[in-house]
């Protein structure tokens, strides 16, 4: 795009970040009347008083509420949501309305923050933070969602009404008008010029039109080109990033039949196509499928299961009977090895360092033969290599990482992440994978897994955790992780280059953008 300035169609002039008095005479609530009414660009609504919004509608509420508990209290909005909307009796086409626009208000934030800074004449950082919720709820109803711009306008200032009162509504009011002027095409050309002045910062583009951090983007594009695709591959990926994933389920082997499963999981399910026990939904609450509520499936991403299955079927030396995942926590693969363990006559041992999580991985694998689980135990997975050396046939090192991998799944996690996170991180899975590589027993073989591209927390680690156990005289070889995963998987997957890990894409395999490399003890 070019570096000029645009000017909005239908409009007389270009909306860029206006300074002055017409910037500083509202406050963060809008209460004072600025030079931008004035101007022409924000105006009163011309509906009367009584035509007005003035209840809050329960779908935008309970949509607003999420957004505040993320913003207020680090919540995750997977874990608020759905409690609230039982709380709340919220179902069927309301419940889908207040997910879509609670994740995807969440997903788009940096795109509507720019916008709206334009549209409000002021930096998102000089509004009150439950009013700027209110206003990127507005702006996602009007430029990512099909609802009608005076629906969205008069229910958004209704709920800004009714949770921040009559001065920040009429704020509200003016700033989502000015924003329904213009469709997305002309937003995403005004906020990209507003990035990008100059033409020349493509990152700083990217970042706004597609809604991630900068570093994000970076991060994003080395990693691709780490993996042997295009740099201009990350437009695509962060596109795929935005947009709501379906819910897989996986069909625990031995335990349900995928058939049953997706029998059970409504008319406009199907079966997966990366991994063979996935299934697809098409809609609806995955706490109401049967196999779900008694834990015979769970709900899983298809690249998690294709890791888990990786490290059953990656070829080893010797014995196969006993299997660690050294992090366990919440269970999902806990439950899919152990359900696959259990077909083998092998056993598995689930270590989680929090006893919360240590509980829910119990919950995961209730309905899993109980002859499969010789224990699930909390501990810390860094000193369990000194604990039981060469104690193991197979280890999971599902290691905690930024989780830029599931950005599709948790948005607020791009928010919170900043790059000082990745040196604590990475200094921790390297620990836990060199733990696992003393754990674990000669012939043996470890699956380091991350939800994460960043090459910091995949390839980095993987090097290093190599140089540090050699030193301590545990050594180990690469395993060709892409052999391994084409034998597993559903059918054909593109995996570029010729490496020996493997590296998924949500833009590429629809899947979250795990990491694998397999490690076979000498």
């Amino acid at each position: 795009m070019s570096g000029e300035q645009r000017t909005p169609a239908g409009g007389d002039r270009a909306r860029g970040p206006r300074q002055g008095s017409g910037g500083e005479r509202r406050d963060a609530q809008g209460r004072q009347r600025g030079a931008a009414r004035a101007q022409g660009r924000i105006q009163r609504s011309a509906q009367a008083p009584s035509q007005r919004a003035r209840a809050a509608d329960p779908a935008r509420a309970v949509a607003f509420d999420v957004l505040r508990a993320v913003d207020a209290s680090d919540s995750y909005a997977n874990l608020v949501l759905p409690p609230l909307l039982r709380e709340r009796g919220i179902h069927g086409r309301d419940a889908g309305f207040a997910t879509e626009l609670t994740y995807g208000t969440l997903r788009l934030r940096g795109r509507y923050d720019a916008v709206v800074e334009q549209a409000a004449g002021r930096p998102v950082t000089a509004i009150d933070r439950p009013v700027l919720d209110l206003l990127r709820l507005g702006a996602h109803q009007l430029l990512g969602m099909r609802v009608p711009a005076h629906a969205a306008v008069s229910q958004t200032v209704g709920l800004a009404r009714d949770r921040a009162g009559a001065g920040a509504s009429q704020f509200v009011n003016a700033v989502l008008r000015a924003v329904a002027r213009e469709d997305l095409d002309a937003w995403l050309g005004l906020i990209g010029d507003a990035a990008d002045p100059a033409g020349d910062d493509a990152v700083a583009r990217l970042a706004a039109v597609h809604s991630h951090p900068a570093w994000v983007v970076r991060a994003m594009r080395e990693a691709l080109v780490g993996d042997a695709r295009e740099a201009d591959d990350v437009a695509a990926l962060l596109v795929a990033d935005n947009e709501a994933p379906r819910v897989a389920l996986v069909a625990r082997p031995g335990v349900v039949e995928v058939d049953d499963l997706l029998a059970q999981s409504g008319p406009d399910a199907r079966r997966g196509v990366v991994s063979p026990y996935a299934v697809l939904l098409g809609g609806g609450d995955p706490a109401a499928v049967e196999a779900v509520r008694t834990g015979r499936a769970g709900v899983q991403d298809e690249g998690s299961q294709l890791v888990a299955l990786a490290l059953t079927a990656a070829p080893l030396d010797g014995p196969d009977e006993r299997w660690l995942d050294l992090c366990a926590g919440p269970g999902g693969k806990a439950a899919l090895l152990a359900a696959v363990a259990a077909g083998r006559g092998a056993r598995l041992v689930a270590n989680e360092v929090q006893p919360h999580r240590a509980r829910l991985v119990q919950q995961s694998l209730r309905a899993v033969p109980a002859a499969a689980v010789e224990e699930v135990r909390t501990g810390d997975g860094r000193v369990v290599g000194e604990l039981e050396p060469a104690s193991y046939d197979r280890v999971m090192v599902d290691a905690p990482c930024t989780g830029l991998g599931a950005l599709r799944r948790r948005p607020e996690s791009r928010w919170r992440r900043t790059p000082a996170d990745l040196m604590g991180l990475a200094a921790q899975q390297r620990e836990l994978l060199v733990s696992a590589l003393h754990a674990v027993r000669p012939g043996g073989v470890v699956a380091y897994v991350t939800c994460s591209p960043h090459l910091a927390e995949t390839r980095l680690v993987v090097t290093d955790a190599l140089r540090a156990a050699a030193k301590a005289g545990v050594t180990a070889e690469q395993v060709d992780a892409r052999a391994v995963v084409r034998q597993v998987a559903a059918g054909p997957l593109d995996l570029a280059g010729d490496r020996l890990d493997v590296q998924l894409w949500p833009h590429v395999h629809g899947t979250d953008a795990m990491h694998l490399s397999l490690l076979r003890r000498r």
